[in-house]
């Protein structure tokens, strides 16, 4: 009985997986952390680009 304990606790196999998931988390963390502290200047760029193709419609005579 001994020995099926310490080879279930010494068994590594699917660590690796683990170590993915880690990591992976890891990263969308980081991406939600750049996202929520560029927030301001995320929306001022599609502010921007809303105010350049609605003055582009209205110079070819069209309503936006």
């Amino acid at each position: 009985m001994m020995n099926k304990i310490r080879k279930f606790w010494n068994d590594e196999q699917g660590q690796g997986m683990t170590e993915y998931g880690l990591v992976l988390g890891l990263i969308a963390v980081a991406v939600v952390t750049s996202l929520i502290a560029l927030r301001g200047h995320i929306i001022g760029l599609f502010d921007n680009a809303e105010d350049t193709v609605n003055q582009g419609v209205t110079e070819m005579g069209a309503t936006p």
